[in-house]
């Protein structure tokens, strides 16, 4: 009996020595290995990828553009010597961006006027050439001045018959212009006559 017992504590001390060695640190129970038992493999989550930014030219100002007409040197030099600030250092110019010839950055359109009265004098169009603007529209025949219109170049011309008022011009042409083998070419041109009635001055009633 008393050997029996002996062999019994033995038994049971080797046991819990063999559960202590499996429970302890850095063991390789279920617990350490994590989904590995499932057969499921942990992916790291993938970085959004980051935008890459463009290369064009960003749209001058009108300051910018002032400048841009002023050291182009298919302006004629009339136009650079009349093109001053109004007031302090506003110029009579009008900017438009948009896209009419098909690159990668906006066109722009240029449109110089006339500080008393706001009649066109001038008119130029702008395409980027990598980071450099190029002129490859222009018009110095005044009254002149240019939109931009559902990706097409609308030039409008006013016409003066002999005394007509700067206000009230008799007519317009509108010309349309598109894109196409790198250069504008006139698609449409619209002749509008203006009644002399509307507008002007009535004549002054007679008396009997």
């Amino acid at each position: 009996m008393k050997a029996g017992s002996t062999a019994v504590a033995a038994l049971a001390a080797i046991g819990l020595l063999l559960t202590a060695t499996a429970c302890s640190t850095g063991g390789s129970g279920a617990r350490d290995e994590g989904p590995g038992n499932r057969g499921e493999t942990v992916m790291s989550p993938t970085p959004s990828p980051t935008p890459t930014a463009t290369s064009a030219a960003a749209p001058p100002s009108t300051t910018e553009a002032v400048k841009l007409v002023k050291d182009d040197p298919k302006v004629s030099q009339t136009v650079k010597r009349a093109l001053k600030p109004c007031v302090a250092d506003e110029y009579p110019v009008d900017v438009s961006y948009g896209n009419l010839t098909g690159g990668s950055a906006s066109d722009v359109v240029v449109n110089i006027m006339t500080c008393g009265d706001a009649v066109g004098t001038s008119t130029y169009v702008y395409r980027t050439e990598g980071k450099k603007y190029e002129n490859v529209f222009q018009d110095e025949e005044p009254p002149v001045y240019a939109e931009i219109d559902r990706g097409d170049l609308v030039v409008t011309k006013q016409l003066y018959e002999k005394g007509d008022p700067v206000s009230y011009p008799s007519g317009e042409d509108v010309i349309t212009y598109e894109w196409a083998a790198n250069h504008f070419r006139e698609t449409d041109r619209i002749r509008n006559h203006y009644s002399s009635a509307a507008g002007g001055d009535a004549p002054a009633p007679t008396e009997n």
